[in-house]
């Protein structure tokens, strides 16, 4: 966050430099009022930049294994651009290495998902789906298995067949 603020408060000073050079050569003839607005129109620039490439910056470096399974594209009216190109804000991962299978119950894996978010921390989960019966859990407190090795006091959440984060633990192993 440091560096980007850096980044911004550089490219200002950088909008601002050469649009002084240019008035200077320009010999009065361009308006004294353009160096302070280039600077901002450098800083906006470099914000929106900064605020697009975060996702493709963030997803290049995951670790292998750790599969992008779902995005979360957003607009906002302090953005009017994204509403041109709407802007991805957060991303689900599902980390392949950490998939588990009971054999007794092939249908039924355990995995570990990741959520990233702009300007949020990192969250991580373990989460059960049912193959067979199409449906998840978020495996959280008061979780615990049965003998047989059955997920007892998990919240079942039915989703639908197109369901990424479903569909990726269903179709990975």
């Amino acid at each position: 966050m440091f560096l980007e603020l850096l980044g911004v408060i550089f490219a200002g000073v950088a909008g601002a430099g050469l649009m002084m050079v240019a008035v200077r050569f320009s010999r009065g003839r361009l308006p004294n009022w353009l160096p302070p607005v280039a600077a901002g129109a450098a800083m906006i620039a470099a914000t929106i930049s900064s605020e697009y490439s975060w996702y493709s910056r963030t997803s290049s470096t995951l670790p292998d294994g750790l599969n992008v399974v779902e995005t979360v594209q957003t607009t906002a009216v302090w953005r009017p651009w994204t509403y041109v190109a709407p802007m991805t804000e957060r991303f689900v991962a599902l980390d392949t290495t950490s998939i588990q299978i009971n054999e007794s119950h092939p249908g039924l894996k355990l995995a570990q998902v990741y959520f990233y978010g702009r300007w949020a921390p990192l969250n991580r989960l373990n989460v059960a789906a049912d193959c067979i019966k199409g449906k998840r859990a978020a495996l959280i407190d008061a979780i615990s298995f049965d003998d047989a090795g059955q997920i007892q006091g998990a919240q079942w959440v039915s989703a639908s067949s197109e369901d990424p984060l479903l569909k990726a633990m269903c179709e990975a192993m």
